[in-house]
């Protein structure tokens, strides 16, 4: 697999038996103009709930490389992985492909065969092909990033 990028998989289990339960701002955040503020943000949001469907098979993985980073994920996110669902074509997977894990979108074709593919251009698509091993480990449900940019110290 040359100018293949494989990450490097560390898993976090989804631990739902703490809850956490953070205010939420349930009539949204306008991204276009501002509007008043809401004076009372009564409903909250527990995270474990509202983003683990299925927690003995969700997982926690931390991205190391740039291959989809066209799709806006990037090194650094969490990525929560459900071993659940049933991949389908399209769907954002963590793939173990010949003993390396790979994050990619499945693209099934018609006739069955599997593509591998990297949003970002200088990683080539992966075809997958009968002297492959490949596992597909779950499919992303949501990504978690940071938003703040690192700030420069200021002396």
């Amino acid at each position: 697999m040359t100018n293949e990028e494989h990450i490097r998989l560390t898993i976090f289990n989804a631990d739902t038996d703490t809850q956490l339960e953070l205010p939420y701002a349930d009539a949204g955040v306008r991204a276009g103009f501002p509007s008043p503020g809401q004076d009372y943000i009564n409903e909250s949001i527990d995270l474990n709930r509202d983003l683990i469907r299925h927690p003995t098979a969700t997982f926690y993985a931390r991205v190391v490389g740039d291959s989809m980073a066209h799709e806006g994920i990037e090194e650094g996110d969490i990525l929560v992985v459900d071993r659940a669902l049933e991949p389908i074509n399209g769907d954002l997977a963590v793939c173990c492909l010949d003993g390396e894990f790979t994050l990619k979108r499945l693209k099934i074709r018609d006739n069955g065969s599997i593509v591998l593919m990297p949003s970002n251009p200088r990683y080539e698509p992966i075809e997958v092909g009968p002297d492959n091993e490949l596992m597909i480990w779950g499919v992303v449900s949501y990504t978690i990033k940071a938003n703040r940019r690192p700030r420069r110290r200021i002396k």
